[in-house]
């Protein structure tokens, strides 16, 4: 599907098979000079090809294109080793790439999550059906780094960079001051919430993407257009939605935590999700590893304010209040 949402700004709906996104929003802006693509699709032939038909639909010449990328997932950098052309640029966040230059491996990630109370042979069930890992993008392409207040212009849009970590420790939005536009990526989303995970002591990404939330809720903002789902008007509405909701998390994970410790894995499996799934033994692996990284960014949210504490436990780590 495309949709013109400004004049030469587009939408073009790349689908997700298989994910409970459904598809990712990349958006065209055409010039006469250079075109502008904002995120790609997973690195998937069903995403190429809905790409480079809505490319032809548009007459869109990929020679004469640059690309933004707003955060490293795999369903919005995925392809675009695929579609740069020669010299054109692929803008991108520094802190997400020195991540991706720093990966340390799934051995890493192995310990870290068992150590939560996570079951090794599950969790490497999980890796193998991950789309982040399956999808990613084959080479990293030569990037142009960006940050806070860096401006992209495209014909007649000037694009501001505005640092929004949470989602990924280098997220980055794109605020058009003109025409009052948003382009969210993952921060900000409509009817769905942002995964926030956490796989480390060393961050606090909860307490990073709530203050991203509070950064940019005073910018004036008539129309968002997010990495998934429906373009939206209600910005600070949404805004508050989503810093209400993680206060429930947080406040859900104080009562579980009333009675007894527990690792994040057991809190992960007590907690509320919107999945239709009869109990959390039906949880796919891929969907317990979203789900256990989410309860434990809001632990290590609740840690940081003093809420709740831990200990070791046949090394394993518990929390209580």
């Amino acid at each position: 599907m495309i949709e013109e949402i400004f004049p030469d700004l587009f939408r073009i709906e790349i689908p997700l098979p298989d994910s409970p996104l459904k598809s990712i929003n990349s958006y065209v802006i055409k010039s006469d000079e250079k075109n502008l693509i904002i995120d790609t699709g997973l690195n998937r032939k069903v995403c190429l090809d809905a790409m480079l038909a809505g490319l032809k639909e548009l007459d869109v010449d990929l020679d004469k294109t640059d690309f933004f990328i707003t955060h490293s997932h795999a369903d919005h950098s995925g392809l675009v080793p695929k579609l740069v052309r020669g010299s054109n640029s692929t803008y991108f966040n520094k802190p997400d790439f020195e991540n991706l230059k720093l990966w340390k491996g799934l051995d890493y990630i192995v310990e870290y999550a068992t150590a939560q109370g996570f079951p090794e042979d599950l969790l490497r069930k999980a890796f193998e059906g991950h789309p982040g890992f399956k999808y990613s993008p084959d080479k990293i392409p030569n990037l142009t780094l960006l940050e806070e207040n860096d401006t992209l212009n495209c014909g007649d849009y000037s694009f501001k960079c505005i640092e929004t970590p949470g989602h990924t420790r280098g997220h980055l939005c794109l605020y058009e001051a003109n025409n009052k536009i948003m382009v969210s990526g993952d921060h900000i989303l409509i009817d769905i919430t942002p995964n926030i995970q956490c796989w480390s002591d060393e961050i606090n990404p909860l307490k990073e993407y709530i203050d991203s939330l509070e950064k940019v809720y005073e910018m004036d903002v008539d129309l968002v257009l997010p990495g998934h789902r429906r373009c939206f008007k209600n910005f600070k509405e949404r805004i508050d939605g989503l810093i209400e909701h993680h206060k429930q998390r947080a406040d859900e994970i104080l009562v579980l935590l009333e009675k007894k410790s527990k690792n994040s894995y057991q809190i992960a499996s007590e907690m509320t999700w919107d999945i239709k799934v009869k109990s959390w033994d039906e949880f796919p692996p891929a969907q317990k590893w979203f789900a256990t990284g989410e309860a434990i960014s809001h632990v290590r949210y609740l840690e940081r304010e003093g809420k709740i504490h831990r200990k070791i436990e046949k090394d394993i780590v518990m929390f209580s209040i």
